[in-house]
């Protein structure tokens, strides 16, 4: 009688995965060749899973239309992936119907961060100043359908808004990481942009 392994568990493979995400009202989802393009009120977003050997595709269940999500003998990865490709949908879904909003503040002990937005073209532009007290101006460049917004009523606090997550997830992450602190305590040195609260704009 053989003994079992650890390693055995990893290379095991699962004969049947299957997950499905279900797509609401209003929302017009296309498949083909695993390229997904997802139509909503606010706009349409389009990503490709070729990367993945899965198999997706569009079924009715009672009366509802849902994306359904294969995968054939995987592996402890692949089986993995499956629940990445719905989260992926599941936020392009929610990205057309509602959008998303990232809340950002200004930490700072003594001098006081200055940031504004300019156009350059059609590109929008953050620009932080006086970070530390230094003269360096620190520019992030906004990827299309990011939009950048000063809250009125909450002192040092922007708004990065958009329909694609991982464009606004990557702007704020951009002005986030231009405003680390170098060669000095970070216990101590505090001051940043940092991401406070991550919402829907709707």
């Amino acid at each position: 009688v053989t003994s079992f392994r650890e390693e055995d568990y990893y290379k095991m493979r699962v004969i049947y995965s299957t997950r499905n995400v279900e797509i609401p009202a209003g929302v017009t989802v296309t498949c083909k060749a695993r390229e997904i393009t997802v139509t909503g009120p606010k706009g349409s977003l389009h990503r490709s899973f070729k990367h993945l050997a899965v198999d997706i595709q569009l079924s009715e269940v009672d009366g509802g239309k849902i994306l359904k999500v294969d995968l054939w003998f995987g592996n402890r990865e692949t089986i993995a992936a499956v629940r990445t490709v719905c989260s992926h949908i599941e936020n392009m879904i929610t990205g057309v119907t509602k959008g998303f909003v990232y809340k950002m503040r200004f930490c700072y002990a003594h001098f006081p961060i200055n940031v504004s937005s300019v156009k350059e073209g059609a590109k929008d532009i953050v620009e932080i100043r006086n970070f530390l007290g230094e003269k360096k101006v620190r520019r992030v460049e906004l990827m299309d359908g990011v939009k950048y917004l000063r809250t009125a009523d909450v002192k040092d606090q922007i708004e990065i808004s958009g329909i694609d997550i991982n464009k606004v997830s990557l702007a704020c992450a951009r002005i986030s990481q231009s405003t680390m602190v170098r060669n000095k305590d970070i216990r101590k040195f505090l001051d940043g942009i940092y991401v406070s609260e991550k919402t829907n704009i709707e």
